[in-house]
């Protein structure tokens, strides 16, 4: 088997391919331009690669942003979305990064960007493998809390939403959201909206 063919059966599992994951099995990424070339990849994105007869599926927008910024953690009205959660669409894909990453330069799709530090970037991440494509994304819990957070980014009323959708649902129980309330410093501003939801 050639590094081509290699790479034709690593793009078949993981469904998007970067360089970084075509140097990470000793190859060169020289043969995704070539295989690009050739007719037998698509280009997806700069430097993300596919078969051409992958379909697009409901998170291939969440896929694309998470193989090109390997720090973005899906949060806040793209989470929610990703949960099920409320009844945001967001135009533009919502990623936390560490406090004081670069800001990544896409042309597409639209990032907005919500800087975090500590337990608050780290804590509540699900890696969720969609078609072999890794999606980061916070739990239903660590999201909900973060839209209390971002309360002045997003508006109350979506995280009051967010919040009775989720409870109502059952996708969220006290114990996480008190753990991720706790991590983002907004116990007490959550502290009436859960009294009024358990009540």
């Amino acid at each position: 088997m050639t590094d081509a063919d290699q790479i034709l059966e690593l793009a078949k599992r993981r469904r998007m391919l970067r360089a970084a994951d075509v140097r990470e099995h000793g190859w060169s990424p020289q043969q995704l331009i070539s295989l690009h070339q050739a007719g037998k990849l698509q280009r997806v994105a700069r430097g993300v690669y596919s078969l051409l007869d992958v379909e697009i599926t409901e998170h291939q927008t969440l896929m694309e942003v998470c193989a090109r910024v390997p720090k973005a953690v899906v949060c806040l009205l793209s989470a929610l979305q990703f949960h099920e959660i409320g009844t945001q669409a967001p135009h533009q894909v919502w990623i936390a990064l560490p406090e004081g990453t670069q800001a990544p330069a896409l042309g597409y799709p639209s990032l907005r960007i919500a800087r975090l530090r500590g337990d608050a970037y780290t804590e509540g991440v699900l890696t969720v493998l969609e078609h072999g494509a890794p999606i980061r994304v916070y739990s239903a819990a660590k999201t909900v809390t973060d839209c209390f957070k971002f309360r002045n980014k997003i508006g109350l009323d979506v995280a009051m939403e967010a919040l009775k959708d989720a409870w109502r649902e059952r996708k969220v129980d006290m114990t996480g959201i008190a753990h991720f309330a706790k991590i983002n410093r907004v116990e007490r501003v959550m502290q009436p909206y859960l009294e009024a939801i358990v009540a």
